[in-house]
């Protein structure tokens, strides 16, 4: 808080979700997002044709079935977390911040999110998206989506991003504090950190140099100026945190990526071709975490808690447990917090 009362605004960012699991709402919703050029790097006329020759005819009646089976009675998952999320944290900020969330596709939109805060007169306003690792497709867009609907605003305050946060020790903190007492109900035999997969075109386009990502076995071992961008790597990096938080055994755990959409190369290893592997070596009981994720939502709880769920048991595995994401625990909403504590 200034010294002339004005409070900071705090915009929480998530991707999205549809309103409802009907066809309908959920084939807006996929309209939106897989309009982006971020999201579907290919020339307009191409994207355009992609989308609606290809995806749109059939993807949105499969993806309202997936969404309904994990609706809640109150609604999507996603949005029941991110604001229970948005009411911690203005909770654990305290008086001074003014807290609203925003989703970078669907409701609520980020537009009239970013009006509130203008109209509460804060003095300027942090925007933390809700992406631990960095991708231009989900945290690149949400912050140039974010910058486009502020220079609507005839009053524009200032703006500061909290960038990615895949090493913050309090997100691998919290990570832990979730995870270590699920681990130790359940004893894994291995434990899977399955992140959200990327075109391999897309972590290419990331390489400032042009030569170093996906160029050998090794290019994300460590992170330097030449894969600063790079998800792929920064996934590694959280696992190898999270890995040492939950004293895991280098032969005890591994990482994939789930999640993958069309033909193209994705970023590898794959989670729902990496489970034959461990089920061929003698695992039965696996532990999933999901760490890309910091809240619920389709892609935990059906493709991991459902389909990878089957998958697993149809392997002659003994049992597949999602460990919970970060939601509204308290250890998260601490971090949160803290990161935006660290900016003002």
């Amino acid at each position: 808080m200034t010294s002339g009362g004005q409070p900071i605004g705090v915009l929480l960012v998530n991707l999205g979700t549809p309103e409802s699991p009907r066809t309908r709402d959920v084939r807006r919703y996929l309209r939106e997002f897989l309009s982006d050029p971020r999201v579907i790097d290919l020339p307009a006329p191409l994207r355009w044709l992609l989308l609606h020759g290809v995806i749109l005819p059939f993807r949105p009646r499969r993806s309202a079935a997936q969404y309904a089976a994990i609706w809640r009675p109150e609604g999507s998952p996603l949005l029941i977390h991110g604001r229970a999320l948005r009411d911690g944290v203005a909770k654990a900020l305290g008086p001074g911040f003014v807290v609203e969330l925003a989703m970078r596709y669907g409701r609520p939109p980020i537009g009239p999110a970013l009006a509130r805060l203008a109209a509460a007169d804060v003095r300027k306003i942090v925007v933390l998206p809700l992406f631990p690792q960095y991708a231009s497709s989900a945290g690149g867009s949400a912050v140039a989506k974010v910058f486009e609907e502020a220079g609507a605003l005839w009053n524009v305050p200032p703006l500061q991003t909290i960038a990615d946060f895949y090493d913050d020790p309090g997100f691998v903190a919290a990570w832990a504090a979730v995870a270590q007492p699920a681990l130790d109900a359940f004893r894994p035999d291995f434990v899977l950190m399955s992140y959200h997969g990327l075109p391999e075109r897309h972590v290419r386009k990331a390489d400032p140099t042009g030569r170093h990502c996906l160029a050998s076995a090794t290019c994300c071992d460590r992170l330097g100026p030449e894969n600063r961008w790079c998800y792929r790597a920064q996934c590694v990096a959280t696992t190898r945190l999270l890995a040492g938080a939950l004293g895991l055994a280098p032969d005890r755990h591994a990482f994939s990526f789930q999640s993958r959409l069309g033909r193209d190369p994705w970023i590898e290893p794959h989670t729902d071709r990496s489970l034959p592997g461990l089920a061929a070596r003698g695992v039965r009981r696996l532990a999933v975490l999901c760490p890309a994720f910091v809240a619920d939502c389709l892609e935990t709880l059906e493709e991991i808690g459902i389909r990878a769920h089957e998958q697993w048991r149809g392997l002659g595995g003994e049992e597949l447990l999602l460990v919970p994401s970060l939601n509204a625990h308290p250890r998260w909403l601490e971090a949160v917090a803290a990161l935006v504590r660290r900016v003002v």
